[in-house]
Parts: C-alpha cells; sequence; structure tokens
C-alpha cells in the first residue's frame, strides 16, 4: 500500500470521497458541506465531482435533517451527516438515542441504519461554553451506537471508510485543533476497525491514555517524563465505542498507574468509564493507582488565560503522572518545551 504525507482533512475527505466512488449509495451532506470553505477543507471537491443530488447543504434543522439521514439509511442509502459542532447534537439527541441506534434492534435485525454523524469538539479562539464541549460520552453510554475518535491522519480515513461501511450508525468525533495535523496517509482505501487501542510509546512506569487530541498532550508529556526518569507507556484507544478495554488492561497490568486524560468533563465522562472498566479488570490481579484528567467542574470559558487553567495540558498532565508515579505530591511543572508549539486554529467554526 502506497503511502505519502498528508493532513488530518486530507484523511477525512479522501475517506468520504474514495467510498462515494465506491458505493452510488454515499452521500454526503449538512451545514456548509457545499460552501467554499468546505467544512475546514474535509468535504472540497465533493460536490464538483459528485454533483448536488448527493452532496448538498442543509438547513440549520438538526433535529429535522437528522431524520432525513435515518429514512436515507432505512431506505437503503448510507449518508454521511456533517453537524459541524458537536454542542448541537443536542438538539437530534431523540432521532439519534432513540430511533437510529434502536431500530434494528426494534425490528429484529430486518432494518439498518448506517449514518455516519460527523461533529468537532474542542477549545479554539474563545468558543466557550456553547462551542467547545466534548459530549462523546454521551453517545458511548447508548447501545447501537459507536464512536470513533481519530487522532491522526491515517486513522482519520481509515474510521471514516469503516464508519461508511458500517450497518450501524457511527459517530466521527473531530477535535478541529487536530486538523491541521499531519503524518502518514496511505493513498488506497483501508479500514482501522474497533476492537484494538494503540500504544504509541512504550514504557513501563505510568500509563497514559489521551482522548483525541488529548493524545497529542499525553506524547508531549511523556518527553516531559523522561526527562526525569519517568517512563510513560501512551495510549491511543482510536474507538470509544466498542472499547479496547483488554488492550488498555494489559499495559495498566504492566505499569500499575493509569492517567486518563479526556476532552470533557470527568464526572460520568469517558475517562470514568475507562478507569473504571480497567480497574475491574485488573481487580484480584494487582493495585493500580488512578488519576483523571479533563475539564474543570465549570462551563469552558473563552479567554486564553482561563482556557489554560481549565484544559489538561502536557504539563499538567506530566505533573500529574510523576506524582502517581511518585505516589505522593512532589510540587513538579516541567518548563515549555520548545518542541510543544501547538498549530493554532483560525477559524471560522
Amino acid at each position: 500500500m502506497s503511502e505519502r504525507d498528508g493532513s488530518y482533512v486530507d484523511g477525512l475527505r479522501e475517506a468520504v470521497l474514495q467510498e462515494m466512488e465506491r458505493d452510488p449509495s454515499v452521500v454526503c451532506f449538512g451545514l456548509d458541506v457545499d460552501d467554499p470553505k468546505a467544512i475546514q477543507g474535509t468535504t472540497r471537491g465533493l460536490v464538483e465531482k459528485f454533483g448536488q443530488g448527493r452532496v448538498f447543504g442543509t438547513p440549520l434543522a438538526e433535529d429535522a435533517m437528522t431524520g432525513v439521514a435515518i429514512g436515507m439509511a432505512l431506505a437503503g442509502l448510507r449518508p454521511v451527516h456533517v453537524h459541524i459542532r458537536m454542542d448541537f447534537l443536542l438538539l437530534a439527541m431523540n432521532q439519534l438515542v432513540n430511533i437510529a441506534a434502536k431500530s434494528s434492534y426494534m425490528y429484529g435485525g430486518s432494518v439498518s441504519v448506517p449514518i455516519v454523524v460527523r461533529s468537532m469538539i474542542g477549545k479554539s479562539w474563545g468558543q466557550g461554553a456553547q462551542h467547545s464541549q466534548g459530549l462523546y460520552s454521551y453517545f458511548m453510554h447508548v447501545p447501537g451506537l459507536k464512536v470513533a475518535a481519530p487522532t491522526n491522519p491515517h486513522d482519520a480515513k481509515g474510521c471514516m471508510i469503516a464508519a461508511i461501511r458500517d450497518d450501524n450508525p457511527v459517530m466521527m468525533v473531530e477535535h478541529r485543533l487536530l486538523y491541521p495535523h499531519r503524518g502518514p496517509l496511505p493513498e488506497a482505501p483501508y479500514e482501522v476497525r474497533p476492537g484494538r487501542a494503540r500504544v504509541l510509546a512504550q514504557g513501563g512506569d505510568v500509563t497514559l491514555v489521551g482522548i483525541s487530541h488529548a493524545l497529542a498532550e499525553c506524547l508531549r508529556a511523556q518527553r516531559h517524563l523522561a526527562d526525569v526518569g519517568v517512563a510513560a507507556e501512551v495510549i491511543d484507544p482510536i474507538w470509544l465505542a466498542p472499547l479496547d478495554v483488554d488492550g488498555i488492561a494489559a499495559s495498566v497490568a504492566k505499569t500499575g498507574r493509569l492517567v486518563v486524560v479526556d476532552n470533557g468533563w470527568t464526572t460520568c465522562g469517558a475517562s470514568a468509564e475507562i478507569a473504571s472498566a480497567v480497574l475491574e479488570k485488573l481487580q484480584g490481579q494487582r493495585d493500580v493507582r488512578v488519576r483523571r484528567l479533563g475539564f474543570a467542574n465549570t462551563t469552558c470559558p473563552p479567554t486564553p488565560g482561563l482556557e489554560a487553567l481549565f484544559y489538561p495540558s502536557a504539563r499538567t498532565i506530566a505533573a500529574a503522572a510523576r506524582d502517581l508515579v511518585e505516589g505522593r505530591a512532589t510540587g513538579w511543572l516541567p518548563a515549555e518545551r520548545a518542541d510543544a508549539v501547538e498549530i493554532e486554529f483560525r477559524g471560522p467554526f
């Protein structure tokens, strides 16, 4: 399989383009998919190639258009529905939770709802209370929904292709700060299917699990920890539902320490589910120390100064992990590294 460098945006765009070429039942629609900015480039060129019958914009009507997507799927199409921000999936919760997730079960498997729901999460330039939330734990909670949160271009493409081909509804979680990230991106179509997390750095002292963009911070934290002699193992779950509990637990069985870093609130969040599932798996086998990091128990702030306090960073992750390893509050906070600069996201979404 030939491979070249590409961006997260390239991976998402290529996945949809190649699946639309392969399967005429695949359609792509949603807010501004046909806008010149093309959802940060993720839908660029699709309307020109496939026409407005298969690629089209929609009204600002999340509930109604999600119902349209479900109807399309029940009628034999495979819609990719772009919602832009995850915050406003809340307007379509009945359609997603009570209809899309349950139809196959309620009709004894005689129907399927193969829809892909794309939505962005994450901070950036003061988006604040209603535009920064990572609400994917809501969907992890619901049987019948799958949830993917890829963190690199390779997995963005592979998860999207797997999602389009899946006969179940799939929620695609896309952190806006990941869009400019680049990495290896195979040209040919391929799937990154649910069921296996990926170990990105080996270590025996502590396991760091980073969800979505938090993984990038965990990889930076791993370098901070290496500077003080702490070897961190870094894991990317990739798929949050179904979750590879066995893979994460295997790492924690080795290290005995687990730090889960989320892009949401820790209360009833994805980090809580990962931590509790791992502890249940390992209870009676060995003692495990656990720490969850995520949003503070307050509404997402808009200003850079407050954001720096609100969101976990590589430095605060490293500090929490070192405290866990040493079993005490060390008071250590690493200095910023020169290679830790984040690419700035400049909107408009």
